[in-house]
């Protein structure tokens, strides 16, 4: 599949995944603010209630009261009128005026007709009448009754908050509000004067959840100074709103698993391409290399064959030369293959013994001399390790450094010299080993792929440098395998500097 077709596939269904997910995160936003809505209506309505109620349970507590003192008024006046006719006919008296009168004019005894004759009033003027004064006795009393309110009513307001408010009953009034309104989750209150004084606070008054606070005018009718305020909030309110959208939580984790799925798949896919890519051109690279090798094999074997070709015994120890060195080279394309494979499948077995490292780069320093100056530069060594005993595998990690040292010549600038520095020295508990050269350098956005194995920095041409892309790679699994570290410095145009530290053996 060509890689454009992978990116139009990945984009669309990743704005598909997005989208949804977007789409979900709304959702549950719009329920969280609808069910936040909802909460404070139900909230504002339970305490307006249960402010009317506390007026209403005021008012009626005081005209109860008002209604209890008049009946001992009253009881008491009429103790004493029947004390008073009780004097009276003892003494002979006969009944009291007001009783004297009605029987003496007998009203039961006149005839209607005749009351209205000398009323002079029309059966319809009568009931006018009469409705009148009822409409006028109904004023009266209203009036009166408004007037008593009020006196009680001010009365009661020259009182204390703290001695007009039932703190435990409006504690119950809260609840039973509260719970026909739909909210049944605990809540805190306190009682506060207009100018801020608290009255009265929940003995359980607990500081969370003071964002969701709400608050009610109680005794509203009263003058403003008067007046009271209920403040009452929720500290388990987040927990009350994620109730409700707790539905929704595992569609969004699936589609966020399946976002993140998607995502490793296509990164898998991508890094499979590059792969492929790359292991087609380690093929190339391979069959470039070992074609080399083998067609000199096969032009000395053919010079052997050849009956016309004298056979020299010159010629004959310079074809054998030939077999041998290229059957060499073959032998160590085809080792370093198999040890990558090694590598893969943690087959690796290491003879370790200790070693100097400083005696080590001499070594390997003497060797490569030939081919430094091959190519007019020079090679130089800056030893300065204290402690420089290693324990590593001779063969591999000598591998290493001539991996490193090849790498520096392959990558030289063209058609100059190149110059390299071997150095060690000690930092802390480590013994540190560096390579450096002054050849092309690496590009910054290639430094971190550099040990991938069969990744080759391009250089216009693909063989235009020898080899597999598998040399660094070996490196890093090699210094990884001795506990060390390795790392890169460098500088495109101007060379590049490989720093390897391990754990030194201590006397």
């Amino acid at each position: 599949m060509k890689k454009k077709t992978i990116w139009t596939v990945a984009t669309i269904m990743g704005l598909s995944f997005l989208a949804l997910l977007y789409l979900q995160i709304k959702y549950i936003d719009e329920m969280v603010s609808m069910k936040k809505d909802q909460f404070d209506e139900s909230v504002n309505r339970s305490l307006d209630q249960v402010s009317r109620n506390l007026e209403l349970n005021e008012t009626l507590r005081f005209l109860e009261s008002d209604v209890n003192a008049a009946k001992k008024r009253r009881m008491t006046s009429d103790t004493a009128v029947v004390s008073a006719l009780g004097d009276d006919l003892s003494q002979g008296g006969g009944y009291p005026s007001f009783e004297s009168k009605v029987t003496a004019r007998k009203p039961s005894s006149v005839p209607k007709l005749l009351i209205v004759r000398n009323d002079k009033n029309t059966q319809s003027q009568t009931n006018r009448s009469m409705q009148e004064i009822v409409r006028n006795r109904y004023v009266y009393q209203k009036a009166l009754l408004d007037q008593v309110v009020m006196s009680i009513l001010y009365s009661a307001s020259e009182k204390p908050l703290e001695e007009r408010v039932n703190f435990k009953m409006l504690d119950q009034e809260l609840k039973v509000e509260l719970r026909n309104n739909g909210v049944d989750i605990p809540f805190h209150f306190t009682v506060e004067t207009q100018e801020g004084r608290e009255v009265y606070r929940c003995p359980e008054y607990d500081e969370t959840g003071e964002e969701y606070t709400y608050q009610q005018v109680l005794y509203r009718n009263d003058p403003a100074n008067k007046t009271g305020i209920v403040k009452i909030h929720f500290p388990l309110m987040n927990k009350y709103i994620f109730s409700s959208i707790k539905f929704m939580i595992p569609s969004i984790v699936f589609t966020i698993i399946l976002l993140i799925t998607f995502v490793f798949t296509i990164v898998v896919v991508f890094r499979q391409k590059r792969f492929s890519e790359i292991k087609n051109d380690f093929i190339n690279n391979m069959t470039h290399e070992l074609k080399t090798p083998i067609s000199s094999i096969s032009l000395a074997s053919q010079m052997l064959n050849d009956d016309s070709l004298a056979k020299s015994p010159a010629l004959m120890k310079h074809i054998g030369t030939a077999i041998q060195e290229e059957s060499k080279r073959l032998k160590f394309l085809v080792d370093r293959v198999l040890q990558m494979s090694m590598f893969d499948k943690h087959d690796a077995i290491f003879k370790k013994k200790d070693l100097d490292i400083n005696e080590m780069m001499e070594n390997v320093a003497h060797t490569f001399t030939l081919r430094v100056e091959h190519t007019g530069g020079k090679i130089m060594t800056d030893v300065g390790a204290v402690d420089s005993t290693i324990c590593v595998d001779e063969t591999h990690f000598s591998n290493v450094i001539f991996n490193l040292l090849d790498n520096a010549i392959k990558y030289k600038k063209p058609d100059q010299p190149v110059n390299l520095t071997l150095s060690t020295w000690n930092d802390g508990d480590k013994v540190c080993m560096s390579v450096k050269d002054d050849g092309m350098g690496i590009k910054k956005e290639n430094l971190k792929k550099i040990f991938e194995k069969f990744y080759r920095v391009h250089t216009g041409n693909v063989h235009d440098v020898k080899g597999f892309g598998l040399g660094l790679a070996y490196v890093k699994n090699i210094v990884e395998l001795h506990k060390g570290e390795i790392k890169v410095e460098s500088e495109y145009g101007k060379g590049t500097k490989f720093t390897i530290s391990l754990p030194f053996i201590k006397d």
